[in-house]
């Protein structure tokens, strides 16, 4: 915190952005963790500083800074969680030579590009603890070690045999389609961090290029480049400086360390930004009272400000709803939709009013999200299929199981060139067609080109009228465009349409399940689900349904928003908001971790609670599903988060 008196109003963050130039320009240079709550104008706040330290805006210390910088040919490093962040700082900050930003992962990877032979020795020291975990786990058990474990082993070595035999890496994760040198985004992040530790000439390339580097969503951020960064800072002060910028409140990936301002070294500067420029009072009120909550099973630290609403947002809505979880879908859905009735006459505003839809609605979990946005079974089939690629990435990619192309792409598109009425729009067709090289693949001579095109013409048009149909399935659909061969498919998608027999059964216990198993149950429900969810699940990918997750909406802002809590539907592990709330007592694994210290379900559902209230502006709805309502009534009502007459059972 900056030791200078803080005005009130809207301007008590305005020290902030000089504070942070001055640390950046100091000689020697100083490292700091700004603390940038909800709404706060963190991205406004880092294009600030950018802008003076390169020189684009006048400034006597940043023009010196930029002067060195333009001298040196070096440039300030911006690492940002998303593609879509980094879009946001480029394109408010304009055209500058002197800055650089990208995703966690491009950074890494293009640290890393081209050392070939480091990354193979990286890879290896990866595998070999992989090895040594997977050892000690398995000796750690009652039993001892099994045949699986031993099997477990041998995957691993296997691994170790292919990295040795790799020459060259490169950077995708689908290494079904480009083999064993295609690197996953968690590797190319720890085989940058291992080199980032090991290698000085690593250290010195990264100095050279990018004496300053700033973290955006800290919190976030993979702990080990963290640790990796922390560590080369410490050992040149004054050549590398790193700024991390990020509120440990909105955490929510493992990756990322359980306390950041714990792990942040005692010689940083720490500013920190009060003001909370995008809610109402009312829903500042309640964050702040959600994070300084006293609650059973907290085991994370109070640490952080409060926020203060700027003094003319001093209104907002807030309502708390609550029902019996045992309520089926059809039913919850038609309350919820009550609930937004009655946030409309709270609010007079029609956003809230049916056919309005001017409201975002937030789910806990994908599964939950995928049963009220219709499109359950698709979701269903692409987690059995590959869990990681199922769901919106947060790093911005969402693009679904590589597997299935070209299902969410190309046909996809074709699909949307056809009418209500089932009638073509082939100038649309036509397009889609010769954008995916469906039409390069037609010979030249006349009588072959013809039939060719004939031939596609006519699986285009059987395509339009089985889509046309509400019993339509995927395997229907896909029928004509797959024996036609019209996009380029991959090749299990081609495997698993021309095997049909039956799926193996749905195992009783899932963990013991065979990746092959699953993956063949897998494409069965995908073939079998109703042609009519493919869509619904692609504008999900895209961030375009009505309602999203708590890891797709990071960073953004809605004018008025509801959350449905329900963990029976959600079906995690890792959050309860039944517990939360009082609805259901803490498991013994709950009161073990408390006794450890360690991060509880507790501590992950308020993060998560934190995150998605703040997203609001104006007005807030919360609609949670409990096993026991009345417990979880009596709870609020003592926790004095809501008044009165904000909570509203559902009967």
């Amino acid at each position: 915190m900056s030791a200078v008196l803080q005005p009130p109003g809207n301007d008590r963050d305005a020290h902030i952005v000089e504070d942070i130039c001055g640390y950046v320009t100091a000689v020697p240079s100083r490292n700091f963790f700004l603390f940038a709550g909800a709404g706060s104008g963190k991205t406004r706040t880092l294009v600030e500083v950018l802008r003076r330290i390169t020189g684009v805006v006048q400034h006597e210390a940043g023009g010196r800074y930029a002067e060195r910088l333009r001298s040196r040919g070096q440039s300030v490093r911006v690492i940002t969680y998303t593609n879509n962040a980094a879009a946001v700082v480029n394109g408010r900050l304009g055209e500058n030579y002197l800055t650089a930003v990208s995703t966690i992962h491009a950074f890494c990877w293009e640290l890393i590009k081209g050392f070939d032979q480091d990354i193979q020795e990286a890879l290896l020291a990866r595998n070999a603890q992989q090895l040594e975990d997977a050892k000690a786990y398995a000796q750690s058990k009652k039993k001892g070690e099994s045949d699986k474990d031993r099997e477990k082993y041998a995957e691993i070595e296997k691994e170790a045999d292919d990295i040795r035999a790799t020459e060259a890496f490169i950077y995708h994760p689908d290494r079904n389609t480009y083999g064993p040198g295609a690197l996953t985004h968690a590797a190319v992040v720890d085989v940058a961090a291992w080199l980032i530790r090991e290698r000085p000439t690593l250290q010195r390339v990264l100095e050279d290029r990018h004496p300053l580097i700033l973290i955006d969503e800290s919190q976030d951020t993979m702990e080990k480049v963290l640790d990796a960064l922390f560590c080369l800072a410490k050992n040149r002060p004054g050549r590398l400086t790193l700024g991390l910028l990020g509120d440990h409140r909105q955490r929510i990936y493992a990756d990322g360390h359980d306390d950041l301002p714990s792990h942040i070294p005692k010689d940083w500067e720490r500013p920190a930004l009060q003001m909370n420029h995008r809610s109402q009072q009312r829903i500042v009120d309640l964050i702040n009272k959600v994070w300084d909550a006293d609650i059973e099973g907290r085991t994370q630290p109070k640490t952080g400000v409060p926020q203060h609403p700027r003094t003319e947002k001093n209104g907002g809505i807030v309502r708390i709803f609550v029902g019996d979880t045992t309520t089926d879908t059809a039913e919850k859905i038609l309350k919820e939709a009550d609930c937004a009735l009655a946030m409309a006459t709270a609010t007079a505003s029609a956003d809230w009013q049916d056919g309005v839809r001017g409201y975002k609605t937030l789910a806990l979990e994908h599964k939950l999200a995928a049963k009220r946005g219709k499109f359950f079974e698709v979701y269903n089939a692409m987690d059995m299929l590959d869990k990681d690629a199922a769901t919106p990435k947060p790093n911005g990619e969402r693009t679904g199981p590589a597997m299935v192309r070209p299902l969410l792409g190309p046909i996809l598109e074709l699909a949307k060139c056809v009418q209500p009425d089932g009638s073509l729009n082939e100038f649309g067709a036509s397009d889609v067609l010769r954008r995916h090289g469906a039409l390069a693949k037609v010979p030249q001579s006349s009588t072959e080109r013809k039939a060719a095109l004939d031939n596609i013409h006519a699986a285009v048009m059987r395509f339009a009228e089985v889509i046309s149909r509400p019993e339509a399935t995927v395997r229907k659909a896909l029928a004509p465009i797959l024996e036609c061969a019209l996009f380029e498919a991959d090749s299990r998608l081609m495997q698993a349409f021309s095997d049909t027999s039956d799926p193996p059964p749905e195992p009783k216990v899932k963990n013991k399940e065979s990746t092959e198993d699953k993956r063949k149950r897998g494409w069965h429900a995908l073939f079998n689900t109703s042609w009519q969810e493919i869509a619904l699940y692609r504008s999900y990918l895209d961030g375009e349904a009505e309602l999203a997750t708590h890891q797709v909406v990071k960073g953004s802002e809605f004018k008025h928003v509801m959350v449905v809590m329900d963990d029976e539907e959600a079906g995690g592990t890792l959050f309860s908001y039944d517990k939360l709330f009082g609805g259901e007592e803490l498991s013994e694994t709950d009161q073990q971790n408390v006794a450890e210290g360690k991060e509880t379900t507790i501590d992950r559902t308020l993060r998560l609670l934190y995150v998605t209230c703040s997203r609001a502006e104006e007005s807030l709805a919360l609609v949670l599903w409990v096993k026991n309502p009345d417990a979880a009534l009596s709870a609020i009502r003592q926790s004095k988060w809501f008044a009165e007459d904000e909570v509203h059972p559902l009967k």
